[in-house]
């Protein structure tokens, strides 16, 4: 699901105010780019330049940490269970930063995220036929 819809995620991030994103969004992509190379699905020379990209736009978003506000909401149910770990620290992030700004709207394409995003009352990006 995720290539398929890469452009409108590009798309999303591109026309987005500003950007806050949890450090596990900087974890992830860079292990998605360490298994690319250890299987042989992109050479270092591909990666570095993928993650030369994500480094240029990470330094105009705001990252937020995976401190002891998160930490504790994470911990604790969702309106829609079950949640996977990394998940629920990409959701309370999303609470988190929603209690510090307000209108946040949640960029996921995992359907479980997604769901539960739309029972927490967040505007969903990038708009998918569901």
């Amino acid at each position: 699901m995720s290539e398929a819809h890469s452009g409108r995620v590009r798309e999303a991030l591109a026309k987005a105010e500003l950007v806050r994103a949890s450090d596990l969004t900087l974890i992830e992509c860079d292990r998605v780019l360490i298994r690319a190379v250890n299987t042989g699905k992109l050479s270092e020379s591909k990666v570095a330049g993928r993650r030369a990209r994500l480094r240029q736009a990470a330094e105009h978003w705001i990252i937020l940490g995976i401190g002891p506000d998160v930490v504790e909401r994470a911990r604790r149910p969702f309106l829609k269970e079950p949640v996977r770990t990394l998940d629920a620290i990409h959701l309370a992030t999303a609470i988190f930063a929603q209690t510090l700004v307000g209108g946040i709207c949640l960029l996921a394409l995992d359907r479980s995220v997604r769901a539960c995003g739309l029972e927490l009352g967040f505007q969903l990006l990038p708009e998918l036929e569901e």
